[in-house]
């Protein structure tokens, strides 16, 4: 018997809230449309759904997303990077309390009991009016240098796939895979295993504006920001499928009715009124992002990182800081605006004669990033900036690498703390390649300022 199955998918929505009406139209809508003519449908979110750097998300722990995501009936949600390293073991382990749809995931354990989290499942069966079962599977990206610090075990592909596939294949006609892998993973995942029909992928940010096949399955990609909704027709025959197509569907061309923006306005109020709603600490000056300024916002951050991760040294960008923070009562938000990227700090160990190739390598490169624009790694800024040292100095005319003002011991160890930025932007290798590096989790570096201002400057 002949039956039609559509699967409609998000992903990377990255709390881009502005889309989020049109959004939730086309799927509610279409889902009606298409069950009313006797089809299946499926609804399915393939992750990074939330982000920090919206207000809401931040003031809420990304509870308020999941509300949004309430409103149209997933059948299923996986988790990206930012729901998995962007939030505390704790705020994760509780993010999905109050879902109304499930979370599958296969290849996150608990580092300490090896043990999946129990808001996930393994994979989902849904059966059609036909008979015919979807077997949905799915597996985020595996970084395992931030999911352990934070308590977790991430598995590779290699390691989990296929044994998923031995489990839910014989359960099922029609196999999906959700994948917040990216596009290179997914593209090897179609060549090795054609047991997968349908592979929904994401995570890159990558765009299939009409699908694509690699073999017998169907891929389908629709980009970042809800600038796209995903949308796959397979056609069914005798439980097999016959015939797949898919496509991206652009946001922009849908319908927008005046409230979208009102809507979209008042998730960013809310947000900063919750935010506001959080006192940190009292300051008698400004800090500000002027570096001529008496109390420089960088110079502070940077002895409030060098606190944080008990070092002596710390080394920043001035790129970070979007917003001075005024004087008199700190609250969340103001901390937040200057400061939205979701960060963690490192304390990098690095013998003496690493630390000064390390910091001629930052001088090589600082007129270059000055004004050099940088996107994504948890950067939410325009610029990288200027390079600045706590405890370290550089002597341009006879290129000496300083310690505390003295010369540096080319045989001893040294350590400092930046962030995690550092470590996975390719300008600084010598970091990743000679360093000794251990991720400060699970706050951000706002949440250590903060937390410094607070120690330093109480509320009176």
């Amino acid at each position: 018997m002949m039956e039609e199955i559509v699967l409609l998918h998000t992903n990377d929505l990255h709390s881009h809230l502005e889309n989020w009406p049109k959004i939730r139209r086309y799927l509610l809508s279409k889902k009606e449309e298409y069950q009313s003519v006797g089809k299946t449908v499926v609804t399915v979110d393939l992750g990074d759904f939330i982000d920090r750097w919206h207000p809401l998300t931040e003031a809420t722990n990304g509870q308020a997303n999941i509300e949004l995501m309430n409103e149209v009936e997933y059948d299923a949600a996986t988790i990206g990077n930012n729901e998995g390293v962007g939030n505390s073991k704790e705020q994760l382990n509780h993010l999905y309390d109050h879902r109304n749809f499930d979370v599958i995931l296969g290849n996150l354990r608990d580092l300490h009991t090896k043990k999946a989290p129990e808001w996930a499942m393994p994979y989902k069966i849904i059966e059609t009016k036909n008979q015919t079962k979807i077997g949905l599977i799915a597996l985020t990206a595996p970084f395992p240098l931030t999911y352990n610090p934070n308590g977790w075990d991430i598995s590779s592909t290699k390691e989990f796939l296929p044994e998923l596939i031995r489990t839910v294949q014989p359960q099922c006609d029609i196999l999906v895979l959700m994948s917040h892998l990216g596009i290179d993973e997914d593209i090897k995942i179609a060549n090795q295993f054609p047991e997968i029909n349908v592979l929904l992928g994401s995570h890159t940010h990558h765009l299939f504006k009409y699908g694509e096949k690699i073999n017998n399955t169907q891929l389908s990609a629709a980009g970042k920001f809800g600038y796209y909704i995903g949308e796959v027709h397979l056609t069914i025959d005798n439980h097999q499928i016959v015939h797949s197509e898919a496509k991206a569907v652009s946001t922009a061309e849908l319908p927008a009715f005046s409230e979208d923006q009102v809507e979209s306005e008042n998730y960013l109020a809310l947000g900063h009124e919750l935010l506001k709603a959080q006192k940190i600490a009292e300051i008698s000056q400004p800090l500000l992002v002027d570096l001529n300024d008496e109390q420089p916002l960088i110079v502070t951050t940077l002895n409030a990182i060098k606190e944080k991760g008990q070092t002596e040294a710390a080394i920043l960008n001035n790129g970070l800081f979007l917003s001075d923070v005024p004087k008199g009562i700190v609250d969340a938000e103001k901390l937040h605006n200057t400061l939205p990227h979701p960060m963690h700090l490192i304390r990098v160990t690095l013998r003496g004669s690493e630390l000064i190739r390390m910091v001629k390598e930052m001088e090589k490169n600082r007129h270059y990033l000055r004004k050099f624009p940088i996107t994504g790694m948890g950067f939410r800024g325009k610029v990288f900036g200027e390079i600045y040292y706590d405890g370290l100095s550089y002597n341009k005319r006879t290129k000496q690498v300083l310690w505390q003002d003295q010369a540096i011991d080319l045989t001893r160890e040294y350590s400092f703390t930046t962030v995690d930025h550092f470590m996975f932007i390719p300008f600084f290798p010598t970091i990743e390649l000679a360093g000794k590096v251990d991720f400060l989790f699970p706050e951000f570096i706002r949440t250590v300022l903060g937390d410094y201002l607070n120690a330093h400057y109480p509320i009176q």
